[in-house]
């Protein structure tokens, strides 16, 4: 006649590898996530805070007394930068504009429009999805007018 075997009794040693275990791995993929979400993080808006906070209400409102409404479009291979002023569209002095993803920094470009009468345009290649478009325009009179503007490429 066979016995039965005894099943083995639940120690402390056990108990200390299963909670060692269970922990390793919550920290293992908290750690992998981290590093991940720092790695692809795209960086400080500025500097300091504080200081940019001390003159944001008057470039706000020098920005807003332009009266400028700014958009973007993207046909295949041409990004089309539009500004609409009160009186039709503007022509700032100068444009400067960098594209990139909205989390990624690795994909940022620099981007150089032609300035035309209606609309500004720049030779760029865009993947499909989502990009965000920013740019630094200067009025005639040396106004700074900055925006950022997203921007959705579809899938062809």
């Amino acid at each position: 006649m066979m016995s039965k075997a005894e099943p083995k009794p639940f120690t402390g040693r056990k108990m200390l590898f299963v909670m060692i275990a269970f922990f390793g791995v919550i920290i293992s993929v908290n750690m992998v996530l981290m590093f991940s979400a720092i790695g692809t993080f795209p960086g400080l808006e500025v500097k300091n805070s504080y200081v940019a906070s001390q003159t944001f209400d008057r470039r706000a409102a020098e920005q807003n007394a332009l009266g400028w409404t700014p958009s973007v479009t993207y046909e295949p291979g041409v990004l089309i930068f539009a500004i609409a002023g009160e009186n039709g569209p503007v022509t700032p002095a100068s444009i400067v504009a960098k594209v990139g993803r909205p989390t990624y920094s690795g994909e940022d470009q620099q981007v150089e429009f032609v300035l035309g009468p209606v609309d500004h345009r720049a030779v760029l290649t865009l993947a499909p999805g989502p990009w965000r478009v920013f740019i630094d325009a200067v009025a005639e009179d040396g106004t700074v007018f900055e925006t950022r503007l997203n921007l959705l490429v579809p899938k062809d």
